[in-house]
C-alpha cells in the first residue's frame, strides 16, 4: 500500500459509526495496564500452582519474549503488508496498518486497541496451548505467554519510542533509520520494530551505509516534533 504523500497531521477515519471508530484508539498506558496484571498473574500461577522451578520459568519466559521477534517480524512483513487484489482485502489491510502509514504521526493507533488485542491475545494463547498439549508441554504456556506478551509490549512501546524521539543511544540508531526507511523509502524493507534481527537473518535489512538520512522526511514521522513554519501557517 503507497501513498503519494504521508500526512504529519491529522488521523484516519476507519469507520462510519462512531462507537466503532472510538474502538480503534488507545493509549499504550491502557495497554500495559491490562496485560502487566495477565503476565504477572500467569508467571505466579506457573511457579505456585503449576510448580515450575523459578530458573525454568526464566528461561521459558525468555524464550516466549524471543519468539515475539519472530512473530512480529512474520506478521509485519506478510500480514500488515499483504498485498490485497480486492476492495474488500484492501479495506482490511489499510484499517490494520496502512493508515499508521499514511497517519504515521497519530499516536492514539501505534498498539492495537483493546478489545481486538485481548481477543487475539485470547486466541494465540488458546493455539499455543493446544500445540504445547500435543508436545507435552502444556504447563510452559503460562510461562511461555507471559514473556510473549512482554515482547509485544515491548515493541509497542519502541514503535512509539522510534516514532516520537531520536534514538536515545547511538548503538539504537540503525534500529530507528531501518524503521524510519520502511515508512518514508521502501515499504518492502526494514521489517522489524523492536529488534533489526530477523531483518538481517532474511536479507530485508536495509544497507544503512548507502542510505542518505532525510531529515526532513523524517520530521514528517515523528509526532510530538514542533510543527514547522510551513505547517503552523497552513
Amino acid at each position: 500500500m503507497k501513498f503519494e504523500k504521508i500526512h504529519n497531521k491529522g488521523q484516519a477515519k476507519l469507520f462510519k459509526n462512531q462507537y466503532l471508530e472510538y474502538l480503534t484508539k488507545t493509549h499504550p498506558l491502557v495497554i500495559w495496564g491490562i496485560y502487566v496484571p495477565i503476565i504477572t498473574f500467569m508467571l505466579y500461577y506457573s511457579n505456585v500452582v503449576v510448580k515450575m522451578d523459578l530458573m525454568l520459568v526464566g528461561a521459558v519466559f525468555f524464550a516466549g519474549m524471543f519468539f515475539w521477534t519472530l512473530f512480529e517480524y512474520m506478521i509485519h512483513r506478510f500480514a500488515f503488508h499483504f498485498i490485497a487484489e480486492s476492495d474488500r482485502a484492501l479495506k482490511i489491510v489499510y484499517i490494520i496498518h496502512g493508515n499508521h502509514h499514511e497517519y504515521p504521526r497519530d499516536k492514539e493507533r501505534l498498539f492495537m486497541p483493546p478489545v481486538p488485542s485481548l481477543i487475539l491475545a485470547s486466541f494465540i494463547f488458546s493455539c499455543m496451548y493446544f500445540i504445547a498439549q500435543l508436545i507435552g508441554l502444556r504447563e510452559n504456556v503460562f510461562a511461555f505467554f507471559p514473556g510473549f506478551m512482554l515482547g509485544y509490549l515491548m515493541y509497542g512501546t519502541m514503535h512509539y519510542a522510534i516514532h516520537a524521539w531520536n534514538p536515545p543511544y547511538k548503538w539504537m540508531k540503525p534500529l530507528w533509520r531501518n524503521h524510519h526507511l520502511h515508512h518514508y523509502k521502501n515499504e518492502r524493507l526494514g521489517f522489524g520494530v523492536s529488534t533489526t534481527l530477523w531483518d538481517r537473518v532474511f536479507g530485508t535489512m536495509f544497507d544503512l551505509t548507502k542510505e542518505k538520512e532525510d531529515k526532513e522526511k523524517v520530521k514528517d514521522l515523528m509526532f510530538v516534533n514542533r510543527p514547522t513554519k510551513k505547517e503552523a501557517v497552513s
